[in-house]
């Protein structure tokens, strides 16, 4: 299968992470010369058939020239910033360079080098203001205060990288909310591992629900973005915007997460702690741990208390759409959550 013009030669940043990795996969199955970059070695994506290239993108020392080595010699012309500091403790300094040095390294570099499309890998975060989000779409404001420098230098990325669309760079955001799916190293493993250590715990009532992003589905919606931005009919309409792109149907994050422990051989979580007791705990290990200078992330945060008590699901009808057809659900949640099990039972 020949690539479309718009995906016909593309440089992936974080190729060798988990959703980096899946629009690397869409990428070469729709024929494209892809390249990623990434501060590890990953042979496996040169054996799928990428170009790798290694470097520190928040490094303002050597970032910006390997990028732009890498586009020139791909020839790109589409950029896919998958590439982040995700978790939720941790120095604001490790996180400034990951996540907001690296990615303005990443716009001049697509700059000096004339690649004329930027597909940037954002997240719900950017928006949680730690109350309920129900069905919320594209228009959700910022919040006046983060709960952690993820969330804040998330927000600084996206700002910057939608401020950068223009006549000579078109630029998209795209929000995927809690990715899953089989080879997930992130959601279903915390969850799995705080279930077996008996650490895992209702937060709340039990009633909150929220979106997840199956890792297929995400990886096609970023490429739908970046045929969008090639197309002179609905560039218009989507450069410059944040969208979010969950599955489309929510689900009962307790009963969800049940369904997966029990799925996997494991007994189902029953037991439940108030949300202002989680909360509480959170700022009080979150205040501990400044004081012991500890880099490791506390059992409970703010964020995480929240996260877990609310719902947040979000609309994603807008980016659906702003793509004119180029993208559609393919994986339901019912039968990504059945693969997921599947893989991890």
């Amino acid at each position: 299968m020949s690539a479309p013009p718009a995906l016909g030669a593309a440089l992936v940043t974080g190729g060798g992470g988990f959703l980096g990795g899946a629009v690397v996969d869409a990428l070469l199955a729709r024929g494209a010369r892809v390249g990623s970059i990434s501060r590890g070695a990953y042979p496996a994506l040169e054996a799928k058939g990428a170009r790798t290239y290694q470097a520190d993108l928040g490094d303002p020392a050597t970032g910006p020239d390997a990028l732009s080595a890498a586009l020139e010699e791909l020839g790109a012309d589409t950029v896919f910033h998958c590439a982040a500091l995700p978790g939720v403790w941790g120095p604001a300094a490790r996180y400034e360079r990951a996540n907001v040095f690296a990615t303005h390294h990443v716009i001049e570099a697509c700059r000096a080098a004339g690649v004329p499309r930027l597909v940037f890998t954002s997240s719900p975060s950017v928006v949680f203001d730690g109350t309920n989000h129900r069905m919320a779409g594209p228009e959700v404001p910022y919040p006046a205060r983060y709960l952690n420098h993820y969330q804040r230098t998330k927000a600084e990325a996206e700002r910057a990288a939608l401020a950068a669309d223009g006549p000579g760079l078109a630029t998209i955001s795209l929000r995927p909310h809690l990715i899953f799916g089989p080879g997930d190293p992130n959601l279903v493993p915390r969850l799995l591992d705080r279930a077996d250590a008996g650490r895992l715990r209702i937060v709340g009532d039990g009633s909150s629900e929220v979106s997840l992003s199956f890792v297929e589905n995400a990886a096609a919606a970023h490429l739908a973005a970046a045929e969008a931005l090639a197309r002179e009919d609905l560039r218009p309409g989507c450069s410059g915007r944040a969208y979010f792109v969950n599955n489309r149907e929510p689900v009962k994050l307790w009963d969800w997460i049940n369904e997966v422990l029990e799925g996997t051989g494991r007994r189902p979580v029953t037991r439940s702690v108030p949300a202002g007791v989680a909360h509480a705990a959170g700022a009080g290990l979150e205040a501990l741990w400044r004081v012991l200078g500890r880099t490791s992330e506390p059992p409970m945060t703010r964020f995480v208390a929240r996260q877990l008590a609310t719902s947040h699901t979000y609309d994603t009808e807008p980016f659906e759409r702003a793509m004119g057809g180029l993208y559609a659900e393919a994986v339901p949640i019912s039968e990504a959550t059945a693969r997921t099990i599947a893989a991890f039972a």
